[in-house]
């Protein structure tokens, strides 16, 4: 049977790329999306080259629906039916909602949840015709608890769920499965980045487990919910987070 084709957004960032490279690593063809603002795409592709990763990476705006649908049959073209959808591209706009502005609101929304919309209408079609489909929404713990500051991106990734439960019951039957996950705070280079009093003092007393997640571990359970061993997982927000927030 020819390779699963697994297409992830954000596939350069911190965390994409550890997705990306794990699920080359277990015999999905990968490919990756990104900004077209980004311009370091090419330095990323020769770095993934010379770590033995030959990935092909589109340019795609996440928030534009046409650009969605143009280059996702680019990539079905070129390469073949999309079987697996990993939702990860996102961004942060933080500041309290007193100081909200409504462009800050409106990128953080159409970025994190508009975007999932927009490329899972490429695929949903193919997969259920094909009988066989995966889709993993990456959403976060603060989609779940909150956070100060983060009115915007909180309701967007709480929104990724209700996204998730309802797509999961329209296409179960279809041997489709679509799942959210919840990281916490995870050891990326955005998270890593903040000072060492602020990660001591304010944000590993909050979780149990006393340390960051690893990325690897959010892109090994992303692995699993698209195995054949989790046909059974579908509707479900699995946390990774160690422990900081339980429900």
């Amino acid at each position: 049977m020819q390779q699963r084709l697994a297409v992830v957004t954000g596939g350069m960032g911190g965390l994409g790329e550890t997705i990306s490279t794990k699920m080359a690593g277990a015999g999905y063809r990968v490919v990756v999306t990104y900004s077209p603002s980004n311009t370091k795409y090419r330095a990323w592709l020769e770095e993934m080259k010379g770590r033995g990763h030959s990935f092909s990476a589109y340019p795609v705006d996440v928030v534009n629906y046409d650009d969605c649908a143009r280059k996702c049959a680019q990539i079905q073209g070129e390469c073949g039916p999309i079987d697996i959808l990993v939702n990860n591209a996102g961004i942060t706009r933080d500041m309290t909602f007193k100081k909200m502005t409504k462009a800050a609101w409106d990128e953080v929304m159409r970025t994190n949840l508009d975007s999932c919309f927009n490329m899972t209408k490429q695929v949903m079609d193919g997969m259920i015709e094909r009988g066989w489909g995966r889709v993993v929404n990456v959403s976060s713990v603060n989609g779940q608890k909150g956070a100060f500051g983060q009115t915007n991106y909180s309701a967007a990734k709480a929104g990724i769920h209700g996204f998730t439960k309802a797509l999961a019951l329209e296409v179960a039957r279809k041997n489709v499965t679509v799942n959210t996950i919840s990281p916490g705070y995870i050891g990326t280079q955005m998270v890593t980045a903040i000072p060492k009093e602020i990660l001591d003092s304010k944000i590993l007393p909050q979780i149990p487990l006393g340390r960051l997640g690893k990325p690897a571990e959010v892109a090994g359970l992303i692995i699993y919910l698209c195995s054949e061993e989790a046909a059974f997982v579908t509707g479900a927000n699995i946390s990774i987070n160690g422990g900081q927030h339980m429900y």
